[in-house]
């Protein structure tokens, strides 16, 4: 891909929102991109993984085995960010990431990412803060199916 497509994929994502162009830019040029076919694995449960990924196009089911087979936790859309708790910390995934239907991704690579610390701190900070809303609107969603799945066993609060 040419730097004028790259940037305009790293501008249009959910990253980039804290960014101006020419972080923007920056950022463009330290990024990949991969085409997954349908039901290809991006990511496997209990693999380690040093990327951070976004959906540029399609979706990505979250995932495990289970008897034999699939078990669909949750669907990311063209937007969401993947991998970002392995792109953090280094450990394994819980989970597979499993493409439906042909789906388009950028790639940033921890290393490569590390890489702009010296220069570009503040790329750095601001894609941090976009990872930091991220999984905290995940834990947000977890904590509130939690507390409704809790109330629907234990039928309380009238509503069940």
């Amino acid at each position: 891909m040419n730097e004028a497509t790259e940037l305009s994929v790293v501008r249009g994502s959910s990253i980039a929102g804290e960014l101006s162009d020419a972080e923007c830019a920056i950022l463009a040029g330290v990024v990949t991109r991969r085409t997954l076919k349908n039901e290809e694995i991006l990511i496997e449960e209990d693999q380690i993984d040093h990327c951070l990924y976004v959906i540029v196009s399609g979706a990505l089911e979250v995932c495990r085995h289970a008897g034999g087979g699939w078990v669909a936790l949750h669907v990311l859309k063209k937007g969401d960010l993947a991998g970002e708790l392995g792109f953090i910390d280094g450990q394994p995934h819980s989970a597979s990431l499993r493409s439906i239907g042909p789906t388009e991704v950028f790639i940033l690579e921890r290393s490569q990412f590390e890489s702009l610390l010296e220069r570009h701190p503040k790329v750095i900070y601001a894609v941090m803060r976009t990872i930091l809303r991220t999984v905290h609107a995940i834990l947000r969603r977890m904590n509130l199916q939690f507390v409704e799945l809790s109330n629907y066993i234990t039928k309380q609060h009238g509503r069940y």
